[in-house]
């Protein structure tokens, strides 16, 4: 099962102006994909996997990545 989270955050006007210049753009990308790849990308550069836990995060946030990059969603089939 898919659970969402719904994240409310302040961001620095210059960074919200980014996004949104980005997401002009680029119709094909919206703001939950650029935030779920963004999110997912950290969590790869700042994680590890050295526990079976830490290895299985790492590996849903590599898909989830990866599938943001590539707009597919397994869920929408």
């Amino acid at each position: 099962m898919r659970t969402n989270v719904s994240i409310l955050a302040e961001i620095p006007e210059d960074l919200h102006e980014s996004v949104r210049t980005y997401l002009d753009s680029h119709p094909d990308w919206d703001q939950d994909r650029v935030f779920s790849a963004a999110l997912s990308l950290f969590l790869l550069q700042n994680g590890n996997g050295k526990t079976p836990e830490a290895e299985y995060s790492y590996r849903r946030a590599a898909r989830i990545y990866l599938d943001a990059l590539f707009n597919y969603s397994p869920y929408a089939l």
